[in-house]
């Protein structure tokens, strides 16, 4: 049988949060909550689904390659040009972009410990050297990023806020390492949860694009616009880059369906807006249910939680399951104690505190 490349046999596939269906088969249950996979609970806008269901006589048709009225519509939303845009199959396909684009064998690659787990993904397949750097209170620390930098450094990837800890690095914690990183070494801010961030003093990146610093900013519509199933994201850069990038895109890499129902969700701002204030409001729910139990959580500014358990977090998840709620269990990300749980609607969150307390 052939092998494949070396780099291949150290990738482990990607444990995506459990489908619905998948429990439905295997427990034989039909009343389940999925909370694994940090998708909006309140769905998505119905301004999309209106254009979903418009655009379904024409998937006989292959997509604009060039996702030309996406990118007018996004470049107006964000104050840019089409030119520093970059559409993906998801925000995963952009990061995997970059990877092809930019990363060699010899290169080294800076990610935190506890961050995405597709950092490490991408920089194995490309064969180059991950340096690793822990975190500091669940959180990146910069100043460490920033110290580790070599000649061989190429890339360096940045979840704001990080998935799954949901902790964010702010606006100074920012500027004062981007005065540290050489013109020659490429930064990702990897936003994806970048509507959910409400604080004052959350770092403002598009400015280091618009000054033509290698930099590239990675957002998506699978979160708060709630169109994960349709995967959509993008990349925000200079324009050199993104003709880079560009280069190693695969055509037709954003389905039709997927474009006209994102360009629908970026006019839909009450939905946004309503999405915003669940997720706030079920947040200080689920923390003062966590603080009545005793339990442990690093506060999040994404639409998700970590919580910490004095056991094993694949326990929790299995008792859980058999209660019809899918949670995700984050061993792999290095908290084996740990579970990561998406905010969900008030009936969720109440269903999912009633389950916890039973099982602790």
């Amino acid at each position: 049988m052939l092998k494949p490349k070396p780099s291949i046999d150290t990738i482990q596939p990607y444990q995506a949060g459990k489908p619905i269906e998948e429990v439905q088969r295997e427990l034989g249950i039909t009343d389940i909550i999925k909370l694994a996979s940090n998708e909006n609970p309140l769905g998505p806008s119905p301004l999309a689904v209106q254009a979903i269901a418009e655009s379904a006589q024409q998937v006989h048709l292959y997509p604009d390659g060039n996702a030309y009225y996406l990118k007018n519509d996004l470049a107006q939303h964000l104050g840019i040009s089409t030119e520093q845009l970059i559409l993906g199959n998801g925000s995963n396909d952009v990061l995997q972009l970059i990877a092809e684009a930019y990363i060699a064998p010899d290169d080294e690659v800076i990610y935190a410990a506890g961050a995405f787990v597709v950092y490490s993904t991408v920089t194995k397949l490309c064969s180059a050297t991950a340096v690793i750097v822990p975190m500091q209170d669940d959180t990146h620390d910069l100043a460490a990023m920033a110290a580790a930098i070599t000649d061989r450094t190429k890339v360096i990837f940045i979840a704001n806020p990080n998935n799954p800890t949901g902790t964010m690095n702010t606006a100074d914690e920012t500027a004062a390492f981007m005065e540290l990183v050489p013109d020659d070494v490429l930064v990702v801010f990897d936003e994806a949860y970048y509507e959910y961030v409400l604080r004052s003093d959350y770092p403002h990146t598009l400015r280091y694009v618009l000054e033509g610093r290698d930099f590239i900013i990675t957002r998506t519509f699978s979160k708060i616009y709630g169109l994960a199933g349709l995967r959509i994201g993008y990349g925000i850069a200079p324009p050199p880059l993104i003709e880079t990038l560009n280069r190693v895109r695969q055509p037709f890499n954003c389905n039709l369906v997927g474009q006209v129902a994102a360009r629908a969700a970026l006019k839909d701002t009450a939905h946004v807006a309503q999405s915003q204030a669940s997720n706030t409001d079920g947040k200080a729910f689920l923390y003062a249910a966590f603080d009545d139990m005793g339990l442990r959580y690093t506060q999040t500014e994404g639409n998700f939680i970590m919580l910490h358990l004095e056991q094993l977090g694949e326990n929790i998840t299995d008792a859980l399951l058999k209660q019809g709620i899918i949670v995700r269990p984050i061993a792999n990300y290095g908290y084996p104690n740990a579970i990561r749980l998406t905010i969900g609607t008030q009936k969720e969150n109440e269903r999912l505190v009633t389950a916890l307390r039973n099982i602790l």
